[in-house]
């Protein structure tokens, strides 16, 4: 397990956890649950989310069997058959206004197993997941093609007119039972949006009028394949014509070892509704050219051009040295469609090198690193108050309307409060405009604890601001509150005084600061001041009004001071 750890560090992976099924389930849902999973040894690797080829068992074992330069990369074939004998999928022009592009490929001979099928169909739903963006730019599909007879149209129809028996389903339905049918399933339901609404379904027919799939939602249970299946036929149907040819791509390299010719793929000619034809999948290798010295200085290592090329093979990109040393030519095979720019080579050659490898020297800049003012005030502070026999609370930055609104009483319109677009949860619906709210809600969890309770906390708050670029503004403010059973307002009120001696800012008019009666919707009525300093209104402080008590479900008065310390920096 370790050495496997370390190979996968080596390649830039990572091994998140060594685990089994029935861990995973007891963790999640209890030891009960978990009786009878298999205790099989599972080991969970993160991919990074551009290299597609590592989605499944077999790019990754080719992946690190390159690496350890145990097998050169094979070399990707596409065996384009007879005048008349290969498959042909033809687009009509119905399709362009929901899914305008389709690719198609057939593996020939391919023997599976059980453990090679799951691995099939698991690539496949990580794909949708992930570059297919939820099926959303590309749908695959993968047919027995024994069961069916090309050519294969791809056409888009009223959802009354399509019929067939869906995937693992034992009667026909027509295309709006389908929706309703898969409506409450956990799996398919978020597909079914994609294509809901509009009047035309989109859908793949063989020539005897058998339906293949309906992308993007489910396939025909007709052209299902099972572990005798030889012969499948891919199609991939997409929104994005790049995206869609880089997962027919991957699908077909990926389990073309599999194929009697190994690292074969049969193509497939798409016809285009205005009579073009093109051949896929385009397995297309392309080479580019890198400097050796742009390599070494991007990575600060001083490499010979010709290690850097043999560091680039163990990568899947095939390199050597050409122009007496000056040029390293790299092949990018169809696999590797992250590869779009000369720093992707660079970055692959120092995951080859070794990223612990790496010399590490101080940087050739002449700064000395310094903390930001507001936070090193911001810190001072938090000691001092502290020293007051206050304790630092830390709470969210994000809450619900009710918080910062109704229960302070004031309406959400006045807060200027910046929305979140789409809560995950009522309690998070708002960026908070007072640090209050936090601090009143975590006295309500801590009510069990002896009196007085004394907090604060100085922390960021948020308001739109149509003048930045961002149209809101953070300001940092300290807040802190007194909960007993008296409203201590004198404490509250000698916090302030200790805050500003600290600051040194005397108690005057001219140049210091000065305490006024004032309302607040939060406070007592005529238990409330505003706070002036350097000219300017910086908050507030007073006994906390009852009813906003009760509206936190406390039971004992208590007094507050919420201060933008901003100014003092």
């Amino acid at each position: 397990d370790e050495e496997f750890d370390e190979l996968c560090f080596e390649f830039g992976l990572e091994l998140d956890e060594i685990t089994s099924e029935k861990d995973i389930i007891s963790k999640e849902k209890g030891e009960e649950k978990a009786k009878g999973a298999s205790d099989v040894v599972l080991y969970k690797i993160d991919v990074p989310a551009n290299r597609y080829d590592l989605l499944c068992l077999e790019g990754l074992v080719r992946g690190l069997q390159v690496f350890k330069e145990r097998i050169n990369l094979p070399r990707y074939e596409k065996i384009i058959p007879a005048e008349g004998e290969g498959q042909r999928l033809i687009i009509t022009e119905q399709t362009a206004q929901i899914r305008p592009h389709a690719v198609a490929a057939v593996l020939r001979n391919v023997a599976f197993t059980k453990d090679r099928y799951d691995s099939f169909i698991d690539l496949q739903e990580k794909l949708h997941q992930n570059i297919c963006r939820k099926r959303a730019l590309v749908a695959i599909g993968t047919h027995d093609l024994d069961t069916v007879s090309g050519p294969f149209t791809f056409t888009a129809k009223a959802p009354s007119e399509i019929k067939f028996k869906p995937l693992n389903q034992s009667k026909e339905y027509t295309a709006s039972q389908i929706m309703d049918l898969y409506r409450t399933d956990s799996h398919l339901r978020h597909y079914l949006h994609l294509i809901e609404n509009k009047p035309r379904y989109p859908v793949i027919y063989d020539s005897n009028g058998v339906v293949l799939s309906m992308p993007p939602i489910i396939n025909g249970d007709h052209t299902k394949i099972s572990l005798n299946t030889r012969n499948v036929f891919i199609e991939c149907t997409g929104t994005d014509i790049t995206k869609t040819k880089i997962v027919l791509d991957i699908i077909v390299t990926m389990f073309s070892e599999y194929c009697e010719k190994p690292f074969t793929v049969e193509a497939a000619e798409v016809v285009y509704p205005n009579g073009k034809t093109h051949i896929y999948p385009e397995l297309a290798y392309r080479t580019e050219k890198v400097k050796p010295e742009y390599i070494n200085k991007k990575i600060g290592i001083s490499e010979t051009p010709s290690s850097l090329a043999k560091l680039l093979t163990r990568m899947c990109l095939k390199s050597h040295v050409t122009g007496n040393g000056n040029h390293i030519e790299v092949e990018i095979p169809p696999t590797r469609a992250d590869i779009i720019h000369a720093c992707d080579i660079v970055e692959d050659a120092a995951i080859a090198y070794g990223y612990n490898n790496i010399q590490m020297v101080i940087p050739k800049t002449y700064t000395i690193a310094n903390q930001l003012p507001l936070n090193k005030l911001a810190e001072l502070l938090r000691l001092d108050l502290a020293a007051a026999g206050f304790t630092e609370a830390l709470t969210f930055a994000l809450c619900s309307q009710e918080d910062i609104a109704d229960k302070l009483g004031m309406d959400i319109s006045a807060t200027n409060a910046v929305r979140i677009a789409n809560p995950k949860t009522a309690e998070f619906q708002v960026a908070r405009t007072t640090l209050l709210p936090g601090l009143l809600k975590t006295i309500a969890a801590n009510r069990k604890m002896p009196l007085p309770l004394k907090l604060f906390e100085i922390s960021d708050i948020v308001v739109k601001d149509p003048n930045t670029d961002v149209g809101a503004r953070n300001y940092r403010h300290l807040c802190a509150i007194y909960y007993n059973k008296s409203p201590g307002f004198e404490i509250i009120h000698g916090l302030l005084d200790r805050v500003m001696q600290l600051l040194e800012v005397p108690p005057n008019e001219e140049n210091g600061y000065t305490i006024k009666a004032a309302e607040g919707t939060a406070f007592f009525p005529g238990r409330c001041a505003e706070v002036f300093a350097k000219g300017q209104s910086i908050g507030k402080l007073g006994v906390v009004h009852p009813d906003v008590i009760t509206k936190f479900e406390l039971t004992m008065p208590c007094s507050a001071l919420e201060i933008n310390i901003e100014p003092f920096v």
